[in-house]
C-alpha cells in the first residue's frame, strides 16, 4: 500500500468535501488511484477532463506514484 497526499479544487474540492487529504491505495497509476477516489466521492468528472501532477510536475495518467507523492487533481476552469 501507498500514502500519499490528495489535493482537490474547484469541483472536485466541492464533491470531496475538502481540499486536501491523506490517502493510502494499492492503485499502480494515477488513472486506477482517480478511479478509486471517483468512487469513493462521487466525482462526476471523467479523467479526459482533467490534468494531474504529482509533486508539482505534469504527469502522464498511467504512471506509477510513490510512497509520500503529493498528487493534485486539476479540472478544467472558467473564467471570463
Amino acid at each position: 500500500m501507498t500514502s500519499v497526499t490528495v489535493e482537490y479544487y474547484a469541483q472536485l474540492r466541492e464533491q470531496a468535501g475538502q481540499g486536501r487529504e491523506t490517502i493510502t491505495s494499492d492503485a499502480d497509476s494515477l488513472a486506477a488511484l482517480y478511479g478509486e477516489l471517483r468512487q469513493r466521492h462521487g466525482f462526476r468528472l471523467d479523467i479526459a477532463q482533467l490534468k494531474v501532477a504529482v509533486n508539482a510536475q505534469f504527469r502522464d495518467w498511467q504512471q506509477a506514484f510513490a510512497d509520500g507523492d503529493l498528487i493534485v487533481f486539476i479540472p478544467p476552469v472558467a473564467g471570463g
